[in-house]
């Protein structure tokens, strides 16, 4: 199977120092920026309540400039005529900076593991499929872990399957820890520690665990691309299980030794991986996997208008972030902690370890930013 490496590539760069001021204004119609970060709403509801409250807005600048009665009067019909001026929102419609809603968080693998576990316990094996812990954004609510891409823990018991079915989001998963199986379009193949297994858009897929011990791994699905398109839905099987033959390898399972071993095969302080298909292209239109080695003691820098949801494999270090709204923060990680970095922050990663390899996976919204032609980067 063809992938490709690259090392320097374009997709990253040294930034810059730039301050990105996409503030949302305060204190308007009633409250802290309520209507903006209220985490019961959704993107496309959020912005048609800034929309519906625009005529209220737009007054109480327009009283503060000295607005004339008769500009007043102009602004307060408009609401009720579905019109809404477009010169008191031009920041918020064209902003100097990206904006996600999401906030950088993570999810570390100590904390969340007891949980998942008493999940296993207390959910019916009929409901395997869904015993997952959504990673949540704080700033949002699911299934955002960006603002484009979810994320979730999912266990399965030994001797447990998921019953099959199909659906119209893509799907990749990352294997944390344990071992079992997966089967897509009736080719069954292995699941361990590294692994990356995809299941493109409507293809039959099931899960089992044929070991004594469980499996988790990290689902990553773009499934917030459907609160805007709403075409989303799912079809079950008429089985438990989908009829399948075993195969590996396999196209749709990337093993992490081929993986591991491309990236040490660079002489430079950090490499990436690009997991790719057969063809060379992304392993979907909408989300991209790739594999990041950090040298001992080494950094990387870069900022990008593409989203990440980061899990380290091996190893531990720092990444230091500043938001497009000037927010600064760090996540200290380790083997198996996963964390969410928004759009257009400024990313730093940092081995600690002055002996170790560090490796992070990060799936990523590049591949649909592409398509529509609107990936940028900071160089």
């Amino acid at each position: 199977m063809s992938r490709s490496m690259s090392i320097s590539p374009a997709s990253h760069g040294k930034v810059r120092s730039e301050s990105g001021d996409s503030e949302i204004p305060r204190n308007v119609c009633g409250g802290e920026s309520r209507l903006f970060w209220d985490d019961q709403l959704d993107g496309l509801r959020l912005l048609r309540l800034y929309c519906a409250n625009m005529g209220n807005y737009t007054s109480a600048v327009a009283s503060d400039d000295g607005t004339t009665d008769e500009m007043k009067q102009y602004l307060s019909e408009l609401p009720s005529k579905n019109l809404e001026p477009l010169w008191s929102q031009m920041s918020m419609m064209v902003p100097p900076s990206p904006n996600p809603t999401a906030k950088p968080h993570m999810w570390t693998y100590k904390e969340a593991l007891p949980h998942l576990e008493t999940a296993a316990e207390l959910v019916p094996e009929e409901k395997a499929e869904r015993r997952v812990l959504m990673l949540v954004n704080p700033s949002m609510q699911s299934p955002y872990t960006t603002d484009t891409i979810y994320g979730g823990l999912q266990i399965v018991k030994p001797g447990e399957t998921a019953p099959a079915h199909r659906h119209l989001a893509f799907a990749a998963r990352f294997i944390i820890d344990g071992e079992g199986f997966t089967a897509v379009e009736g080719k069954k193949m292995p699941l361990v520690r590294g692994d990356v297994v995809i299941t493109p858009i409507w293809h039959w897929h099931d899960h089992g665990n044929e070991s004594d011990k469980p499996v988790i791994w990290l689902d990553m699905l773009n499934l917030p691309l459907f609160r805007f398109a709403p075409v989303h839905f799912a079809q079950g099987y008429s089985d438990p299980r989908y009829p399948s033959e075993h195969c590996d390898p396999c196209e749709f399972r990337f093993p992490w030794g081929p993986v591991e071993q491309e990236l040490n095969s660079s002489n430079d302080a950090y490499s990436i991986y690009h997991y790719r298909l057969s063809d060379g292209k992304p392993l979907s239109t909408f989300l991209g996997v790739q594999a990041e080695r950090l040298g001992p003691g080494s950094t990387f820098e870069s900022q990008e208008s593409q989203s990440y949801l980061y899990h380290c494999y091996e190893g531990n270090g720092r990444t230091e972030l500043v938001t497009p709204t000037g927010e600064t923060m760090t996540f200290q990680w380790q083997a198996r902690d996963t964390f969410a970095v928004p759009s257009w922050c400024k990313v730093k990663h940092v081995n600690e370890s002055a002996t170790e390899q560090a490796y992070l996976i990060g799936c990523h919204d590049g591949p649909f930013l592409e398509c529509l032609g609107i990936q940028r980067r900071k160089e």
